[in-house]
């Protein structure tokens, strides 16, 4: 048997609502036939937007999301998103596809999205191809009042009150497809780009540096601490992109479906690979803001694998089984536990790319076992993190924990824990001890399925969240105890009141 415990007196940071946010870049089917299907299309939508992914997204309480990217970010020029469609640019999409992107999604129609769903904007500003002064301006043109030419304008093209920007990226992967930069160059780059985010409104803008790309092989601490030191006191938060791929070899990464076990534990060995970014970028960051003002930021995780066949490969299109719920479920489990410094996080990408949370083909819409994980953890926004522990190491066999957990505190009071069992094929006996207080169970989920198990357009949806039955509550000692069974290859959600 495995012990839990959770102690409600040892209060840790609150949890961060967009902890739990997402990434949407135009890259293959995410934008377009994914969030937008534009305002003549026979699929219903509100002002182009879909209105089935809307109120998914509405249900997860999508708390923030990233956009235009990502690589393209750095090739987005603002200005050609506006105004009437017909007269926007048609511009070729290097960076994925080679498709002709319209741009009839710009900045209007991307804060109209996240009026729809409720959520914060996260914006990527390009350094790499683009300049100051269109930087400054985009600024200006979604946050400034009154009649300068740039507020002016934005009121011609019709949304005359200013907009609220809560984070805004000054540059997306500069080391890479952004630039090719080293870090000394960015880190300078930086501190002069963003010093013309200016604020216009009440409210200021976070301000998000571009972090380290990190792999097993080079988890990349040199970026951190350069950019630390030279611009650290400029920035509201450091971004950090990890992707767990089951093979090292990128041209060859391993199907999204066809997999086995081996590679099922490779996969989830990897995820858990976040541990050890989240520590060690941390303690450097630490090294130079002791006090933990700097957010650090995964605004890019999530699984990688080749592309579904026969589709694009430049769209990046893969399907999602119980293995990608499992990474989830296990890699926000270690966001709620570095919460002190952990203060958002965005998984690519929110729709048809990469680990998505919503498949769309046409009209049909299905949501994938990654949109559960979100589901049961959403209690954890905004939560406070509770010290909690199990007493178990790892399997053997597998190398992988035999549980994984994170507990929190509502403000009303309840308090939820959120398990993972990543063992394909063992279940595991659980005993939770809330030390100290007494409790009432008031609800048990669970997500459980064989490891491929998966919702597609064909078959349904088999793949959902379930009552977690057997809950056994005990009062003893003042504590309160719970006995219950984890499924293999299982995440579960248990709240008491």
């Amino acid at each position: 048997m495995v012990r839990q415990n959770i102690y409600p007196a040892r209060a840790g940071a609150q949890i961060q609502p967009e902890v739990y946010g997402n990434f949407s870049e135009h890259l293959g089917r995410c934008i377009y036939e994914g969030l937008y299907v534009g305002e003549d299309s026979a699929i219903p939508n509100v002002n182009g937007m879909r209105t089935d992914v809307v109120e998914a997204l509405r249900n997860i309480q999508l708390p923030v999301l990233r956009w235009p990217g990502g690589c393209f970010a750095d090739e987005y020029h603002w200005k050609e998103g506006i105004g009437p469609k017909a007269d926007r640019k048609r511009i070729v999409n290097t960076n994925w596809g080679y498709v002709v992107e319209d741009n009839s999604f710009g900045t209007h129609e991307f804060l109209e999205l996240c009026r729809q769903v409720g959520c914060k904007p996260y914006i990527n500003g390009n350094v790499g191809s683009g300049t100051v002064q269109e930087m400054a301006e985009w600024i200006e043109y979604m946050t400034a009042g009154g009649d300068s030419t740039m507020a002016k304008l934005r009121g011609k093209n019709g949304h005359a009150e200013p907009w609220q920007i809560d984070y805004f990226g000054v540059g997306n992967e500069n080391w890479g497809c952004g630039g090719n930069m080293r870090p000394e160059y960015y880190a300078d780059l930086y501190r002069r780009y963003q010093s013309y985010v200016k604020q216009y409104g009440e409210k200021k803008i976070f301000k998000i540096a571009c972090g380290p790309g990190t792999n097993v092989s080079d988890p990349n601490y040199n970026w951190t601490e350069v950019l630390m030191k030279n611009a650290g006191a400029y920035m509201d938060g450091l971004s950090l992109h990890y992707y767990t791929t089951p093979s090292d070899d990128w041209n060859h990464k391993g199907s999204a479906t066809d997999f086995t076990r081996e590679e099922y534990e490779v996969t989830l060995r990897k995820a858990l690979f976040m541990e050890t970014l989240l520590a060690g970028h941390g303690a450097v960051m630490d090294k130079y803001d002791p006090e933990k003002r700097v957010a650090l930021v995964v605004d890019e995780w999530g699984t990688w694998y080749d592309v579904e066949p026969g589709t694009n490969p430049g769209f990046l299109y893969q399907q999602n089984t119980m293995r990608d719920a499992m990474v989830a479920a296990l890699t926000l489990n270690l966001f709620n536990k570095h919460a002190d410094r952990v203060r958002m996080a965005n998984i690519a990408q929110t729709v048809n790319v990469l680990q998505a949370v919503v498949l769309t083909d046409g009209a049909k819409m299905v949501l994938t076992p990654t949109y559960h994980v979100f589901d049961l953890y959403k209690v954890h926004q905004g939560a406070t993190l509770l010290h909690s522990s199990v007493s178990c190491g790892c399997d053997e066999a597998s190398g992988l924990p035999l549980v994984q957990e994170s507990a929190s505190r509502a403000a009303d009071g309840s308090l939820s824990t959120t398990l993972c069992n990543p063992s394909a094929a063992e279940a595991v006996e659980m005993e939770t001890v809330v030390t100290g207080c007494e409790m009432e169970l008031a609800e048990a989920l669970v997500l459980a399925g064989e490891i491929h198990a998966h919702n597609d357009f064909e078959t349904g949806s088999p793949v959902q969240i379930q009552a977690l039955d057997g809950v056994a509550v005990a009062h003893e000692g003042g504590n309160t105890v719970l006995r219950f069974t984890l499924p293999p290859c299982s995440a579960a959600r248990l709240t008491l009141r």
